[in-house]
């Protein structure tokens, strides 16, 4: 039985770490609490889970964002299924809540970025969640 809830309690991102961990696999899981319940007091971040039989499998985090180039939009931060449930259609679903919960917040548009050696993340966005590349992101550490 599949189901997608909305992450609100620190237990249920301890949870969900382990799944966050293989795309988020640079912090650790003190570092995840924590700017988890950063993210969602500063940035309005909002952290979905789809459960499979009871089990995590797939997540998804997305905020609200405003810039000049595309006014007000939903920016989806993280998008993880996790590896031995890639491919069942998790991911697609979840995406597909996430773009309903933006629509039905007033938001007509959702973004995204994927790092270049996510090839098949990159499929996945284009040919099964049509998405279109725009722009490449570009980052400079300081």
């Amino acid at each position: 039985m599949i189901e997608i809830k909305r992450l609100t309690k620190k237990e249920e991102w301890k949870e969900a770490f382990p799944v966050m961990h293989e795309l988020r696999n640079h912090i650790d899981e003190l570092t995840f609490l924590e700017r988890i319940e950063r993210c969602i007091k500063q940035e309005s971040y909002t952290l979905f889970a789809l459960y499979d039989h009871g089990a995590i499998t797939a997540l998804c985090g997305a905020l609200p964002r405003v810039s000049l180039h595309q006014g007000e939009y939903v920016w989806v931060a993280d998008l993880v299924t996790s590896e031995h449930n890639r491919s069942k259609g998790y991911g697609k679903q979840l995406l597909e809540h996430v773009c309903k919960w933006a629509k039905e917040a007033g938001y007509d548009m959702i973004s995204l970025s994927s790092g270049v050696q996510r090839v098949d993340a990159h499929r996945f966005y284009q040919e099964k969640a049509g998405f279109t590349i725009e722009s490449y992101l570009f980052r400079k550490s300081l």
